[in-house]
């Protein structure tokens, strides 16, 4: 044939709607669901909805540190330590400001200066 190479169709049977297609309605030879089923209306809603993307390290570690802000700020509440009130409430700050999310960023500081306060009265 002059070096042309001709693929059999090959049909399979999409794992959701049950309907034998052929093989060029799947995305990849591994994909069980079809490319109809995959794509419908409310899928590509849901999709432009949700942002792909991967974290950078920096995003990835202000995660991590918002994360323990936080467990600091679970422990003040059963303590009612003004210490891991302040650590939280640092923790999460570095969070908020790498995610640039500046109200959080000032009702972060807001608690902040509050237990600050609440710390250097209790000093006296």
């Amino acid at each position: 044939m002059g070096g042309i190479i001709l693929k059999l169709k090959k049909m399979r049977k999409c794992n959701v709607c049950k309907v034998k297609r052929s093989d060029w309605m799947f995305k990849t030879d591994k994909k069980k669901t079809c490319r109809k089923c995959e794509y419908r209306w409310w899928r590509n809603v849901l999709r432009m909805m949700v942002r792909d993307r991967r974290l950078t390290p920096l995003e990835r570690m202000g995660t991590r540190t918002g994360y323990m802000g936080v467990g600091f700020l679970i422990a003040g509440q059963w303590t009612v330590e003004p210490i891991l009130f302040i650590m939280g409430f640092i923790c999460v700050l570095i969070q908020v400001t790498i995610r640039r999310q500046w109200n959080l960023v000032l009702l972060q500081l807001n608690g902040l200066i509050a237990w600050t306060i609440h710390f250097i009265n209790s000093l006296s």
